[in-house]
């Protein structure tokens, strides 16, 4: 699967590094930016799969940035430091699903990093996924609720007999359950 990349990087020789690491034809879009700043704006703009930030970045550290993206969006993000601070860089962002990579990198524990980042990345996606299936049943059942609460208290109907009532007219007129309680909802308001 290609996706995109941001690489973000504060001097040219770093944004060179991190263009030379990123596999050529792996990624369908790459950007690079040399700026906190730069690339909060690129990411504005769009979805990235996986964001690289060499640390530090031109105008601030690149940690916050790094911290934030993982809060904020689905990208898998790299954060690469000074050897000697990787420890405890990465102790401090464990919790937030930042990777942490010692510099200078070695181009297999690169791979082998950006593979883990994408593979957190499908399962993040994924997990947004069904979460946004199960509002929507949750919504679908709200409607189905009210729609039941308001057979019993205007036509003295039971639970049971609602419930029933709701399931039938949707299989006589062909539509979901939550469309006919939709239209049960909208019959009582208009008829406040």
């Amino acid at each position: 699967m290609r996706e995109s990349i941001l690489l973000a990087g504060g001097t040219e020789k770093s944004r060179a590094m991190l263009q030379s690491l990123a596999p050529p034809g792996r990624f369908e879009h790459a950007r690079v930016c040399s700026g906190g700043a730069e690339t909060r704006r690129a990411l504005a703009e769009g979805e990235w799969a996986i964001v690289v930030i060499n640390t530090p970045l031109g105008d601030e550290s690149g940690l916050e940035l790094a911290i934030e993206l993982a809060h904020q969006s689905a990208s898998g993000v790299l954060l690469l430091v000074k050897a000697e601070l990787a420890e405890n860089v990465a102790m401090r962002v464990r919790d937030d699903g930042v990777l942490v990579l010692p510099k200078p990198v070695a181009r297999p524990l690169f791979d082998q990093a950006l593979g883990f980042a994408m593979a957190v990345r499908n399962r993040l996606l994924s997990v947004h996924a069904e979460n946004a299936r199960l509002e929507k049943k949750l919504a679908e059942l709200r409607v189905v609720s009210r729609a039941k609460c308001l057979l019993i208290e205007h036509l003295r109907l039971t639970e049971e007999q609602a419930h029933h009532h709701i399931e039938k007219l949707a299989m006589d007129t062909r539509q979901t359950s939550v469309a006919v309680a939709q239209e049960i909802l909208n019959r009582f308001d208009q008829s406040r």
